[in-house]
């Protein structure tokens, strides 16, 4: 009892003394605090200069958790960044605003105390130091799982003008538009293309964020280029020669088709037959884009039905002679193909279906007792199935042959254009391993660049459309094709292959 007695007397002393030393008037707001007067804090050395009556709402400013300093009003920030945006952002970022760095941010307390006024030199550090964001429009790429790369734009238009006309390289705008409606383009009831589908595989999300202005993009040009590239910075050039082609330029760098050289240099082609002007300059550097666009066609085209070649011995011929006793005619079918395009490079090709239009015709060959069918008929078929040529003869300077591939199989099998003897079966640096066949008929064809060595010897006799090998890039190749062209078996004698097979249509672009 007498413990809690003495602690009450205390109490009361102790408020006593506080009347006595430390009185303060109603009139007085601020009350001198010589225990805290010329104390610093912060990067500006702001001095504490006495105590409030009443707390007050003051803003603690750090810098990557570093305290700079104690901002007096919230008012004159506001304006400060308001200013900053109209005189140093408003052109370049319209309908835009200014916030603070994320490596700056604020607290806001409640405190007695006084501090120096240093807005001012906050600000100009503030300034200085470039320690501002703008609101953007963000767009981010993101798989199944996650956001795994997001830019800034200036606004929504210029990337939607950039998105456009990016699809607008593999896909005609008005069929997106179209297909995204739901509709569709008429069924295919004649020769051409119509598209099915267009889809994106990233999921792509469009909303508002703030970002550092170097961080952001302002023109449809820098977007696009992003949208082709995304951060690959690295770029190959082509210096177009004299008497070269689009063809050309693609196929002698990595491969590329005429189509594709186009779509990287859209600012200087138009047109996959334009005629280019020796010195141009042309990027080679195919597109590395964060996104794939997926184009679904239809495609209806003619497709040749190889007629098949039937030997009958016949004693009445002398042996090692023979005899065409009917000529064999291929036929004609229409076919649907579904093929798929992903950023404009042929991924697959299905058959649908298929129309007879004209049924072949079989070759009848009598040949002598003890001999093989080794003359050619000079009816010549084309090395491959789904054939399409990638360069023609002469697409660059030098170029003396057709270079067929199959579209829907890159490493398909090699076939004999026609009946004959295989004379030679070899490997060089620049023709890889190839075959030549002579038809016995003052005509030998050349088949260069395949996977592996033919499995038929020198002496073997084929047959027309008889398997003689499989596509490949031996050699001096920029990808898997086989270089054909015919001869006469004199040094340097090449002859183009579109004058022994028909090529209307083949050039693939």
């Amino acid at each position: 009892m007498i413990k809690k007695i003495l602690a009450i007397l205390m109490c009361i002393m102790a408020a006593v003394l506080l009347v006595v030393f430390f009185p303060f008037s109603k009139q007085s707001k601020a009350i001198s605090f010589s225990a805290t007067q010329g104390s610093v804090v912060g990067k500006f050395n702001q001095k504490i200069e006495g105590i409030e009556k009443d707390a007050q709402r003051q803003y603690r400013v750090y810098e990557k958790g570093e305290f700079l300093g104690v901002l007096q009003s919230e008012e004159k920030l506001e304006k400060h960044l308001k200013e900053i945006y109209r005189s140093r952002y408003q052109k370049d970022y319209p309908n835009s605003q200014v916030h603070l760095s994320e490596d700056i941010y604020l607290t806001e307390s409640q405190t007695p105390f006084l501090y120096s006024d240093k807005d001012e030199e906050i600000f100009r550090y503030l300034s200085e130091n470039h320690l501002y964001e703008l609101e953007a429009t963000a767009i981010s790429f993101a798989n199944e799982k996650e956001v795994y790369q997001r830019i800034f734009v200036a606004n929504e238009e210029i990337y939607q003008q950039a998105m456009d006309e990016f699809v607008s390289y593999f896909n005609d705008l008005s069929s997106v538009s179209m297909l995204n409606r739901g509709e569709e383009a008429s069924s295919l009831t004649t020769y051409g293309t119509r598209d099915t589908g267009v889809t994106i595989a990233q999921k792509l999300t469009i909303a508002k964020m703030f970002a550092k202005p170097e961080e952001i993009m302002k023109t449809k040009e820098e977007v696009l280029d992003f949208l082709k590239y995304g951060t690959n910075k690295e770029r190959e050039y082509y210096v177009v020669q004299k008497y070269d082609t689009l063809a050309g330029v693609g196929y002698r760098n990595h491969g590329l088709s005429a189509q594709q050289v186009m779509n990287i240099n859209r600012d200087k082609i138009s047109n996959v037959n334009q005629t280019l002007e020796e010195g141009m300059e042309l990027c080679v550097t195919y597109f590395t884009s964060p996104i794939e666009i997926t184009v679904t066609k239809e495609v209806m085209r003619e497709a040749p039905i190889y007629y098949r070649s039937t030997t009958v011995e016949d004693e009445t011929l002398l042996e090692g002679t023979s005899e065409v006793r009917q000529k064999g005619e291929d036929g004609l079918r229409s076919v649907l193909y579904e093929e798929t395009w992903v950023n404009g490079v042929l991924f697959n090709g299905v058959e649908k279906s298929s129309t007879v239009l004209e049924e072949p015709r079989p070759e009848l060959i009598a040949v002598g007792t003890m001999s093989q069918p080794d003359v050619g008929t000079g009816n010549y078929r084309y090395p491959v199935d789904n054939a399409r040529i990638t360069c023609p003869w002469g697409c660059y300077f030098g170029h003396r042959g057709v270079d067929f591939v199959n579209i829907y199989d890159a490493w398909a099998d090699v076939y004999a254009a026609d009946n004959g003897v295989i004379v030679e079966n070899s490997y060089t640096g620049i023709n890889g391993n190839y075959v030549i066949i002579d038809h016995n008929n003052g005509v030998r064809s050349y088949y260069g660049h395949m996977r592996v060595p033919s499995e038929l010897p020198v002496g073997t006799v084929v047959q027309r459309g008889q398997v003689i090998g499989h596509i490949g890039m031996t050699g001096l190749a920029t990808g898997p094709h086989v270089h054909f062209h015919f001869d006469d078996g004199v040094f340097d004698h090449y002859m183009d292959a579109c004058e022994f097979v028909d090529c209307e249509g083949l050039v693939l672009y």
